[in-house]
């Protein structure tokens, strides 16, 4: 990938998808995903949905460059099912995502190798259910000034495409733009140069 900051990731859930292999069922779902925090509810809605499965398992993976991934088996034999659950996220090539199987035993035994299946392919099939979408990862500036400087700024804005996200325009002005991620370092530049404007990265 040429574009760094370009990464593919949901628009929003997928649908419930069922894969039946010898009578046990296993329920698939894609989840986008912003934060660790979210995994662990996300996870305990299913158990309380699926009260009866045996099994909840999972993977997600978070980031772009500096990516953060976790499976989890939840009791299964180990790597038989977070594992290639991961794998399907990694074959899909996105990120900020949790994919989730629940298995409800249908009294006869897979083996490894039929788990590893099974949940490869739910995991396979909650993801084709899933809105794939391509994003930018940007990064988010606030621009304070006096009213004096607004034109400057307006210029800098206008000549290098910059995207406004929200601002107040007042005796002291406040603009809140976003720029591609990669581009994070030129436009702090651009603004620092004047000393009337002070410019802060924020959270998005």
């Amino acid at each position: 990938m040429e574009n760094t900051d370009c990464y593919k990731t949901l628009s929003k859930p997928s649908k419930e998808v069922l894969f039946k292999e010898k009578k046990s069922k296993f329920y698939g779902y894609a989840y986008p995903l912003e934060s660790e925090d979210e995994v662990k509810p996300l996870i305990e809605k299913l158990k309380k949905q699926h009260h009866t499965a045996n099994h909840v398992c999972y993977a997600w993976q978070l980031g772009i460059n500096n990516v953060r991934y976790r499976a989890n088996d939840d009791g299964e034999p180990n790597n038989s099912a977070g594992m290639p659950i991961y794998g399907q996220i990694q074959s899909f090539e996105v990120t900020n995502v949790l994919v989730a199987v629940a298995r409800i035993f249908g009294g006869t035994k897979l083996g490894v190798g039929g788990l590893i299946g099974a949940y490869r392919t739910a995991a396979q099939m909650a993801l084709e259910a899933s809105p794939i979408v391509e994003r930018t990862e940007k990064a988010h500036f606030e621009i304070k000034f006096g009213y004096e400087t607004m034109n400057k700024v307006m210029r800098i804005i206008k000549q290098h495409n910059l995207e406004i996200v929200s601002q107040k325009l007042e005796m002291e002005c406040t603009i809140h733009i976003c720029v591609p991620k990669s581009h994070a370092q030129m436009t702090q530049q651009l603004f620092q140069e004047n000393h009337t404007i002070s410019i802060t990265e924020r959270p998005a």
